[in-house]
């Protein structure tokens, strides 16, 4: 152990890299940090030094972090949270804190989950922040990273998304897929068979973390592959095409239940077997050592079983 290395590293050095591998922006790491932009950046320049690495390098307008510095990201995280552990060791209290979490999903599980977020924000932690991004964005690499706290998604219960042994699934609410169609759909008033569902083009969802689902696997090998007709980003953007075209959307029945952007949509029962789905909440076991993310992750599985779907 180098202990003279170690003693030109503080946590301040680190803290300042883990925030600026979310960020790549000084100056928002500087907001975060409530220091300057220039104290960050001279803290990077120190750090840069001992490590003998530039850890960003400039592209345009954007810092983009080096291999190295992506590849120590889970390290720093994992420091970080162990001290953040010893550091609050009392009782945690959701009305005193005052920190941010940082939430990862689509457009769409953000309205079947908003009735949560929204009480935990106004009636249990009203000092709190809580920042949603977008699941393409920043996905399973960044929750190893510690970018985001948690993922929440909708996914194929029978086939794990990832194999990665960090991160935790917690299926918290059943599902159920629905084929969706405008009213005046030529299937609109009959009952969906598997003819009908294969003779129609298809609208899918784009996720390149995700495998391919089940239901896909199991259709082709019982019956044939759906044509698709496009991908798009989210529910919202599928419904609309569905609102436009004779396009087929197999969608989340507890979407469907709670969105406006479905309006004009009917449902049917998919003409098929194709397992089970949930939407889970994913998070680094490492979540656990923080009293304030473990409390969250406890009462988003609490009081998720409250929603009403209708």
């Amino acid at each position: 152990m180098d202990l003279i290395q170690l003693s030109r590293i503080s946590f301040k050095h680190l803290t300042a890299l883990h925030i600026m591998l979310s960020t790549h922006s000084v100056t928002k790491s500087a907001e975060t940090l409530c220091m300057s932009p220039s104290s960050v950046s001279k803290t990077l320049t120190q750090l840069r030094n001992v490590l003998n690495d530039e850890l960003f390098y400039r592209d345009g307008t954007q810092l983009i972090p080096t291999p190295y510095a992506v590849k120590i990201g889970p390290t720093v995280h994992l420091i970080l949270n162990n001290m953040n552990g010893l550091l609050n060791q009392s009782t945690f209290d959701p009305a005193l804190f005052s920190g941010r979490f940082s939430l990862s999903m689509r457009e769409s599980t953000l309205e079947v989950f908003a009735p949560v977020i929204s009480d935990i924000l106004s009636n249990q932690t009203t000092n709190a922040q809580i920042n949603v991004h977008s699941k393409e964005q920043l996905g399973f690499d960044a929750l190893l990273n510690g970018q985001v706290d948690l993922i929440i998604l909708p996914h194929d219960k029978s086939q794990p998304p990832t194999n990665e042994k960090q991160l935790v699934w917690e299926s918290v609410i059943e599902d159920e897929m629905v084929c969706l169609m405008r009213e005046d759909h030529p299937l609109a008033k009959n009952e969906l068979t598997i003819e009908d569902y294969l003779s129609y083009k298809h609208i899918g969802i784009f996720d390149k973390e995700l495998n391919k689902p089940y239901f896909e696997q199991l259709l082709t090998q019982q019956h044939q592959s759906r044509t698709m007709a496009m991908f798009v980003a989210d529910f919202g953007s599928a419904a609309a095409m569905c609102q436009q075209s004779d396009f087929l959307f197999t969608s989340s029945k507890k979407w469907f239940e709670v969105t406006k952007q479905a309006q004009g949509l009917v449902q049917k029962t998919l003409p098929f077997g194709y397992g089970q789905v949930a939407y889970s909440v994913v998070y680094n076991k490492l979540s656990l050592n923080d009293q304030a993310l473990s409390w969250l992750l406890n009462r988003i599985k609490e009081q998720v079983s409250d929603i009403t779907f209708e």
